[in-house]
């Protein structure tokens, strides 16, 4: 009987240890090929299904589908939301991976942080790994086709050449400067405002809930740069001295983790001129923190950021944009409040209610 009950023991702490290592073995500091961040996006449901879900919003022009994460806790009630997309360039690698990373981050942090417990409260985190998904799988394909970076739709009529700049297609000043109309141009901006499938998808959802989001940011590389609306000289954003204060802000929290600095400004100040970008688009439509991340490096490595620096590149963005987001919740939600409402919230789920028993 012992003996029976000794060797039932061990079988099931072999496996809750295989669980163990099944759950940690996803490596956070390599590039992952499109196939195993699917499958990580499906464990992230598994690992929290109290707060994780996934959600189609789109297809690409080869027909696969385009998901994010949505993760936040379910209190029956409409929430404020940030949205943050990676992978809209498929050879930036780098930004995939820091969206992986933040997921991994933000996860972690509820389980015993009351401030990010209150933020995930009062907010849902949209987080698409990859946009760009026919032209991130493309990049995968072989060394000539590593630094692709627009998706894959075919020209128009007459052209043999594929692929948009889908940071250039949306519905901000469309056409007008930093782009090019050559369709093999790699900043080609397609043959009208939204006209790929990719842009199309997140017009339409963020569009749709326009007056949810508190904060747009959008993932790229490189040039460790903090980018903020408008690319156009032209025009400036309204909330152009708070965009800049929360920026620098930002920017200090990046440098505090590795000692690396970032720029912040608008493109034509601190990069260059160009339209129809998806950060000048969504400040558009209302939305009022909106930031283009450019990640590490300065121009060494450039698009081919090595393994080894994903680890410090992610830690330091992290910090950055978590900046940005608890600024954004603590404009719109008091302290004491956000507090009040994340505790009354823990203390239900201890009692087993949750927002599906609450309707």
């Amino acid at each position: 009987m012992l003996f029976s009950v000794g060797l039932s023991l061990v079988v099931l702490l072999s496996v809750v240890g295989a669980a163990t290592v099944e759950r940690v073995e996803y490596d956070y500091y390599k590039y992952h090929p499109m196939p195993e961040i699917t499958d990580w996006m499906v464990q992230a449901v598994k690992n929290y299904p109290e707060v994780v879900t996934i959600m189609e919003y789109g297809q690409t022009y080869e027909k696969r589908t385009i998901s994010l994460l949505k993760i936040g806790v379910n209190t029956g009630e409409k929430k404020k939301a940030i949205w943050m997309d990676c992978g809209i360039h498929a050879r930036e690698w780098i930004s995939p991976a820091f969206c992986q990373y933040f997921v991994r981050e933000i996860l972690q942090a509820y389980k015993t942080d009351p401030k990010m417990q209150a933020m995930m409260t009062n907010m849902d985190f949209y987080v698409t790994p990859v946009l760009n998904i026919d032209g991130y799988i493309h990049s995968w394909k072989d060394n000539t086709t590593r630094l692709w970076r627009k998706n894959r739709s075919p020209g128009p009529l007459n052209c043999t050449c594929y692929g948009t700049d889908l940071n250039r297609n949306f519905n901000a000043n469309w056409g007008t400067l930093g782009v090019s109309l050559e369709c093999c141009n790699n900043t080609f901006c397609g043959i009208k405002p939204v006209s790929e499938p990719e842009a199309q998808a997140v017009t339409y959802f963020v569009g749709n809930r326009r007056e949810d989001f508190l904060c747009f940011l959008t993932i790229h590389s490189y040039g460790q740069l903090l980018l903020v609306p408008f690319g156009n000289p032209n025009f400036t954003a309204s909330n152009y001295d708070e965009l800049m204060k929360v920026g620098k802000g930002a920017a200090d929290a990046i440098r505090s983790v590795h000692g690396k600095d970032y720029t912040v400004g608008t493109s034509p100040d601190v990069l260059y001129a160009f339209s129809g970008s998806s950060r000048d688009w969504a400040r558009m439509q209302g939305i009022p923190l909106t930031y283009t991340f450019e990640l590490r490096d300065d121009g060494t490595f450039g698009f081919e950021l090595p393994q080894d620096q994903i680890q410090p590149t992610c830690e330091e963005a992290y910090s950055g944009a978590l900046h940005i987001i608890t600024y954004a919740h603590d404009k719109t939600f008091s302290g004491a409040t956000a507090t009040t409402a994340a505790t009354l919230w823990s203390m239900l789920l201890a009692l087993g209610v949750t927002g599906t028993t609450l309707m």
